[in-house]
Order: C-alpha cells, then structure tokens, then sequence
C-alpha cells in the first residue's frame, strides 16, 4: 500500500528502499513480528553503522546506513499491510531517527576532528530539512486521503488506536514534542499558509525529497566511500540554504 493515491505518487528520491521494504512488509505480514519490532532493527542497523563509522570502515557503514532507511520504511509498511496503524510506532521510529541523526553527525565530527559546534548545526539543519520535507508530504497526504498516522500539526496528543495504550501515546508524544517541537515551530512560522496550498505538483515534491532521511543517509554514506568525510558537516549546513530556496518556490506554486 502506498501512502498516497497512485494519481498523486511522485518520485521520491529518499524513498528508494520501499520496493524491498514493501518485501520485508509481506514477508513479516504472517508472523508474529510487528512493526515496533522492524523498528527496533532499524535502530540496530543504525548503530552498527555508527560502530563501522568509527572504526573507519566505511562501506560496511553505508551498507547499515542503506538497511536502517529500509527497515525504516518496512515498520510503515508492515502496520499497513497488517492494518495496525498505531501512534506508538510512528512516534517512536520518529524518536529513534532524531537520536540516530544526532549520533551519527556527532560520530562523523569525532573521526574528522570537527568542531562540536558544525556538527550541532548541521544536525539542526538536517533536522530543519527532514521537517520541510514530512510537512508538505504531510499536507500532500491529508489532501489527497492518503495514510493520515501522520498529522500536519501535532499540537495535541491524540487518542490511542486500536491494540495500543493511552499511557503510551501519551509518553511518546510528550518526548516526540521535546525532540521535534522547535523544529515544528521554525518551519511552520516559515511557512504557515502551506496547508492551504492548492498546488504541490509531483516534481516538486520530488525536489524537496532531496530532504528525506532516506537520501540523506545515503548521502553520508556516498561521501564516507569517496573519502570526502571531511565535507559531510559543511555540507549539510550549506544545503539548508534550500530550505527558504524551496518555500519561496512552494509560494510562487501558489501565488
């Protein structure tokens, strides 16, 4: 199941593992694993990328980078095709990206002997990008009916789905709020009028993909290959010019 209707579907350049995610989804939709548990896995993979980042071994590191944007995508995919869609999977594996994207860029600033300071921005303009990205898709999403877990403006916490406790919700989304909450704020003050949008064409939407977790990951792990590690901090910082670059665009789309 896709997270859209097929007439609104657009090249997603960070979605790239979701044809072998959908696979693993298929595969599990018998079985006792739920998606928390694919959840679970992701973080692993991310963490032993970490691990071979540190010990300088970096195409086992992009390898695991690749597999964690995979199983990062087959927790979705599997509460759909096991129609458990819950707010604790989708806040946790939202939860588990911050962390990880926050290690990783740390890790990175480690082995180049980077200031401490780079790598923060960096990490908050990857973080600025990631929420660009989830809230015009977001938008897109609500708009043409598409999976709606995911909501434009997570200001209230919501009511447990079936098979998941209140208490829980409750839980995720308060550490949800801590973790994503500033991000929230900056991009809709950017953009507040976005969800009236009436025109957010596929490739659009496909430019502003280039913000996706899943080609960001893939990003790190092309350069950690190539020997240009040393740029992965300024580079990520640079980028993040394109975040008023693609809003401005996004309000000429709809002037």
């Amino acid at each position: 199941m896709s997270k859209l209707p097929k007439e609104n579907q657009f090249l997603d350049v960070s979605d790239y593992g979701r044809p072998i995610a959908k696979f693993i989804a298929n595969a599990l939709k018998n079985t006792n694993i739920t998606p928390v548990h694919v959840t679970i896995s992701f973080v692993i993979s991310g963490l032993i990328a970490i691990t071979c980042i540190l010990q300088h071994n970096y195409w086992a590191a992009a390898f695991f980078l690749v597999l964690k944007s995979i199983l990062d995508a087959a927790d979705g995919e599997l509460a759909r095709v096991k129609n458990t869609p819950s707010y604790t999977g989708r806040y946790l594996d939202s939860i588990s990206d911050i962390i990880l994207n926050l290690i990783i860029l740390l890790t990175i600033s480690y082995i180049t002997e980077g200031s401490l300071l780079l790598a923060l921005l960096a990490f908050f303009g990857i973080q600025l990008q990631g929420t660009l990205y989830n809230y015009y898709y977001v938008i897109l999403r609500n708009k043409h009916k598409g999976d709606t877990t995911s909501r434009i403006f997570e200001n209230q916490t919501p009511k447990a789905l079936k098979g998941e406790r209140q208490k829980t919700v409750n839980f995720l989304f308060k550490i949800y709020k801590i973790c994503y909450g500033l991000f929230d704020r900056i991009i809709y003050t950017l953009d507040k009028k976005a969800a009236r949008a009436k025109n957010l064409p596929n490739w659009f939407m496909t430019m502003v993909s280039t913000f996706g977790l899943g080609f960001q990951l893939l990003l790190i792990g092309i350069l950690l290959i190539v020997g240009l590690k040393n740029y992965i901090i300024s580079f990520f910082i640079g980028y993040s010019l394109f975040i008023i670059i693609f809003i401005a665009l996004r309000r000429w789309l709809n002037r």
